[in-house]
């Protein structure tokens, strides 16, 4: 489990440091000002930290991680990601069950990172992945042919890591209580399932006896469907990592307040989460559980980064200041 990030001069990221992180973790603020950033830039590492020594992979780690780096944030060259007119270099830390990896780099930097550090025990079995805010099942072929046939920058390592994902066979192992209750409570939501066609080559959502194409199926059930079928597929299990950007896209309130129980009950069976919302729903939803479940959920503010826990608290910020003015706007009006 992710314990603390520092991160300094990381494009719109000037000084971060986030002590004592939780199973699920909050990222709020406005758009623009470097949320999802934030997440692709510790999925990166994560990834990094997997892929080295997995398999036949026979890179360095440094060269795993600036190759995670090109194909996830698409710059240039990575020296790009250093803070424009920073004087200092790049610099991120992850602190993982206790153990370091961190790196950094100028700005001048093109395919080469000299100076890092790597002291958590590979090959790590477990898997992270990026739940973009957009679905990828309706372009889940698109998302392929473009980054492993035609090798061109658009679809970042984001949706191909989850396109792939997605095409991984069910594996063998423990199928855990929380996850057959988590995929219980989504199937609920979703109203049927959606499985892939291997005849037609596509994603088909099945209700009963019918089947409707995944074009013609509404966003929120294909968002829901992605986390359900790594569930299933056993891609993640107990000691994974899940970055979710905006679960409230394409989800009406009460499937919000749904999804965030589910990824309760995931948190509480071992899987760590880091979500960026700047829905009043997500922060008010969160925010109840960590008082009815006493349970330490941490949050940050990415207008200034200043952290704080949800048990403590509703934290000061732009998105519950604005659900107030409306407020005393409705009660003017009585």
């Amino acid at each position: 489990m992710l314990n603390s990030i520092e991160i300094r001069n990381f494009a719109p990221i000037h000084q971060l440091n986030w002590q004592k992180l939780g199973k699920i973790n909050l990222v709020i603020g406005a758009n623009s000002t470097g949320k999802t950033f934030l997440l692709k830039a510790l999925y990166s590492s994560m990834r990094t930290i997997e892929e080295y020594k997995r398999g036949n992979d026979q890179r360095s780690t440094s060269d795993i991680l600036a190759d995670k780096l090109y194909w996830t944030f698409q710059p240039d060259k990575i020296g790009d990601l250093v803070t424009k007119g920073a004087e200092s270099p790049l610099f991120l830390q992850l602190q993982f069950d206790g153990k370091t990896f961190s790196y950094s780099f100028g700005k001048d930097t093109t395919k080469s990172i000299t100076t890092l550090e790597n002291n958590i025990p590979s090959p790590r079995e477990s898997n992270s992945i990026f739940l973009p805010a957009k679905e990828v099942l309706s372009i889940y072929n698109i998302i392929l042919k473009s980054r492993e046939q035609d090798k061109v920058f658009g679809f970042d390592d984001t949706y191909l890591d989850l396109a792939r994902a997605l095409r991984q066979q069910t594996q063998k192992g423990k199928n855990y209580a929380q996850f057959s209750q988590s995929r219980k409570s989504l199937e609920d939501i979703l109203g049927g399932k959606v499985e892939y066609d291997e005849i037609s080559g596509y994603w088909q959502f099945k209700k009963g006896k019918q089947k409707f194409p995944i074009g013609v199926t509404a966003e929120g059930i294909k968002k829901i469907a992605i986390l359900d079928t790594l569930l299933g597929n056993r891609y993640l299990d107990q000691n994974s990592i899940v970055f979710i950007d905006e679960p409230e896209s394409a989800l009406h309130p009460q499937a919000i307040s749904q999804l965030l129980d589910i990824i309760e009950i995931l948190a509480e069976g071992g899987i760590q989460f880091f979500l960026a919302s700047h829905s009043y729903f997500v922060i008010k939803k969160l925010y109840l559980i960590a008082q009815q479940k006493e349970m330490s959920i941490p949050i940050i503010s990415a207008e200034t980064w200043h952290s704080d826990d949800l048990r403590n608290g509703m934290i000061d910020n732009p998105i519950i200041d604005e659900s107030i003015r409306l407020y005393k706007e409705e009660v003017d009006l009585v």
